[in-house]
């Protein structure tokens, strides 16, 4: 089956615009919006973003052998070659997304929620991919942009796509879900990640809600049964719901879990299909809810129990998200330092409390952003909880609110001589490499802005 290609005539159809030089028969594959990177033969789209304008570059693009340009109206480059004007180029591509999605016949699995969303995708597609051809979107493209970006690699024609979804803002999970047209939707959790933007996390909910919204009686939503929020929003529904967790009435369940320290965690998941045991190395509740989504999924695509389990069992995190690192020189690092929230946070910390051994505990923890007014008390909830997980160590980053996660420790008991304050990252690392020794268990984990994978690259040169 050949990849999916669209005239430059279809383009201007779908987007609304017109080809203005070109011929309007050429035939267009591949997409990029990025002018340093554009090859021969790719159709440059020129955005405009908050630092830069595409439009700026769309001669450049031309030089390094794009086959033409999407431009807004009236910015036509000099150029016999491919041009089509458009009102709003991000429009534009995510138009043309929709329809390469169409067009290439792939289900898509689309999958949003406060945490979790890119474990789950993974772990999704690594169950699907037992029996069909699966694409999944690249790291976190899973916004405006990256999203459509993404679907336009449906041009391959996989049988099904996993996607995920992300906002910080109302509105923008509803945009997502017009572009993808899920047939499967995810909702992991709701949680207090981007709680700056919102005034609660009832209103968070109500955002990610739209997950729910212009959905056909055929679609069907994998929910989150331990989580209120989602259960109260999700009735309304139109297609078929399946729920997942453990709580007695989810239909994909766990039951009988034995965590295992670093060592993973072992279940028996009931389905409609049946009951298996499955043993992970993944670590944690949360990435037990991520691995019962991903077999609803997998559940209602037919994958087998067996199939599952077996992938189970070999499943790893993804870099930085929670990453089990042994190195060679005796310290055992739990890696993730991707990004952070405190529900998150207070996850990680309860992986590191059970845990077992004589290792000492030690953990460097980010700032954590986009909290608005919820920051000091949130920041301060976290101290306490890292006081209580009996680390022998704490190292707090970043501005104002790690102090306060700092003094919070202290105060519930942790003592002075175990806790350190670092501005940066720079100089966590260097506190990190005075006092951290073999044999001893680190947590490193942070909002992204705060850069605490800085630290983990430090200790693994340290101890390589």
């Amino acid at each position: 089956m050949t990849d999916v290609a669209l005239t430059a005539a279809e383009i201007a159809a779908v987007t609304g615009g017109r080809v203005v030089s070109g011929a309007a028969g050429q035939r267009i594959e591949r997409w990029s919006i990025d002018s340093r990177s554009v090859a021969p033969g790719e159709m440059f789209v020129a955005i405009r973003g908050e630092r830069f304008d595409g439009h700026d570059f769309a001669a450049d693009a031309l030089d390094r052998g794009a086959a033409g340009v999407v431009v807004e109206n009236g910015r036509t480059a000099r150029t016999d070659r491919l041009v089509i004007e458009v009102g709003d180029t991000t429009r534009a591509l995510q138009d043309v997304a929709r329809d390469v999605r169409r067009r290439s016949g792939a289900q898509v699995v689309a999958i949003t929620g406060s945490a979790g969303k890119t474990t789950t995708k993974e772990l999704t597609a690594d169950f699907l991919s037992a029996r069909f051809s699966v694409f999944r979107n690249k790291g976190n493209l899973n916004n405006h942009i990256g999203l459509p970006l993404s679907l336009l690699e449906l041009r391959s024609r996989p049988e099904v796509a996993v996607v995920e979804l992300g906002m910080n803002h109302a509105g923008e999970i509803r945009t997502l879900v017009g572009i993808a047209e899920p047939e499967v939707r995810v909702w992991t959790n709701v949680g207090d990640a981007h709680l700056g933007f919102f005034e609660s996390a009832d209103r968070i909910a109500d955002a990610k809600a739209e997950i729910l919204e212009a959905a056909r009686p055929t679609d069907r939503l994998i929910a989150n049964a331990d989580d209120r929020r989602i259960m109260s929003r999700s009735g309304g529904f139109a297609g078929r719901t399946v729920t997942f967790g453990l709580s007695e009435g989810a239909i994909v369940r766990a039951s009988g879990v034995e965590h295992r320290g670093l060592d993973g965690m072992t279940a028996r998941i009931s389905t409609p299909a049946g009951t298996v045991d499955v043993s992970t190395p993944l670590l944690g509740t949360g990435n037990l809810l991520n691995l019962l989504a991903a077999t609803a999924v997998a559940g209602e695509y037919g994958i087998p129990l067996e199939a599952i389990a077996e992938r189970a069992a070999q499943l790893q995190p993804s870099a930085h998200r929670g990453e089990l690192l042994r190195l060679p020189g005796g310290v055992t690092l739990i890696d993730d330092s991707y990004n952070s929230s405190p529900s998150a946070l207070l996850r990680a910390l309860e992986t590191v409390k059970a845990s077992a051994g004589s290792a000492r505990k030690v953990a460097v923890l980010g700032e954590m952003l986009e909290l608005g007014a919820h920051t000091d008390r949130l920041h301060e909830q976290c101290g306490r909880a890292a006081a209580e997980a009996g680390l022998d160590l704490l190292i707090a980053v970043g501005g104002e609110p790690a102090a306060r996660l700092a003094s919070a420790a202290r105060d519930a008991g942790m003592a002075e001589s175990a806790i350190s304050y670092a501005g940066t990252s720079g100089e966590a690392a260097e506190i990190a490499l005075r006092r951290v020794r073999p044999g001893d268990l680190v947590l490193v984990k942070g909002s992204r802005g705060i850069r605490t994978d800085l630290v983990v690259d430090r200790l693994k040169v340290e101890f390589a």
